[in-house]
């Protein structure tokens, strides 16, 4: 579906991603993360061309990116930011029709989308078609984001830091919400992401960066935390740190992301589904009404 070869991007004399090589699959959703300044929103931005690339090749569907124009790229790529970006003086229907609207779609597949993608995210139509950014929560806002990135049906959604101005309850929910609609669509997501919890709650496989752009390790979640690939790896997923390293454990047949405390993060992706009590041995369940506000407070 994406495929990086070798590629670098420089500004002045500073490398933002040197001859790094990546290859996505179709269906996959994976994470990009790694300290400020390792290069996670270039590489994301050059693969719709928000960011041109120095050397190498970008591939999409196997044509280079440089093969399109951008805005007919972009179009095939849903993108998702973190300030979110709605419009304040547009409706919630008119900010999810955005590009619907540019393509000049009839006026009736667009309210039909419209309302479709609003239903798919928990937002009522009736309700909230007609409001405006300033009249939503901040949950509401992203949610509102990320259908405008899905209304004309893109292969790809690309995320940058999307849940990152969101409480940690919301985020939850938020974090929920896209594996949910990730595994229903069957699209490509490719998400940024500050947190390492994040990243390997969400991610069929997950990039670490490192300073200078450069790839310190990819795998699955479970792989990287049972096998850090160098001292880099290890000091970030925290393993030299005692008390919070981060770990597998198995509970009633899912894959959990633990401490070495033993407060859990949540399932991981690709388990059975979703944890119904906390599984840690030794530790009280909470009650069915607490397990959102228990999930919530972990960090």
């Amino acid at each position: 579906m994406i495929e990086l070869r070798e590629v670098s991007k420089t500004y002045g004399d500073t490398p933002a991603i040197d001859g790094l090589s990546l290859a996505i699959g179709r269906g996959e959703l994976v994470a990009l993360i790694g300290a400020s300044g390792s290069g996670k929103s270039t590489l994301l931005k050059m693969i719709n061309r928000l960011v041109e690339h120095d050397r190498g090749m970008v591939l999409f569907q196997g044509e280079q990116v440089r093969s399109f124009r951008p805005e007919d790229l972009r179009r095939r790529m849903g993108y998702a930011i973190q300030s979110i970006g709605l419009f304040p003086h547009w409706s919630v229907a008119r900010n999810v029709a955005t590009v619907p609207v540019l393509l000049g779609w009839p006026a009736a597949r667009i309210a039909a989308r419209v309302d479709e993608l609003l239903a798919l995210l928990g937002l009522d139509p009736a309700l909230y078609r007609g409001r405006y950014p300033h009249q939503l929560s901040g949950g509401q806002q992203q949610r509102v984001g990320v259908a405008r990135g899905l209304a004309v049906d893109p292969n790809i959604l690309l995320m940058d830091e999307p849940f990152g101005a969101v409480d940690p309850i919301v985020r939850r929910e938020l974090q929920q919400e896209l594996v949910r609609l990730q595994q229903e669509l069957d699209k490509t997501v490719v998400f940024v992401t500050h947190d390492i919890e994040e990243a390997f709650l969400l991610g069929d496989q997950v990039v670490i960066l490192q300073q200078g752009g450069f790839i310190a390790q990819v795998g699955s979640p479970k792989q990287i935390l049972s096998a850090p690939a160098n001292d880099f790896v290890a000091s970030f997923i925290g393993a030299e740190r005692g008390k919070r390293a981060l770990h597998v454990e198995s509970h009633g047949g899912n894959d959990v992301l633990v401490d070495s405390e033993g407060r859990v993060a949540g399932v991981l992706v690709g388990s059975n589904g979703p944890v119904a009590a906390d599984p840690t041995p030794g530790r009280e369940s909470p009650t069915p009404g607490r397990e959102r506000e228990a999930q919530g407070e972990i960090r």
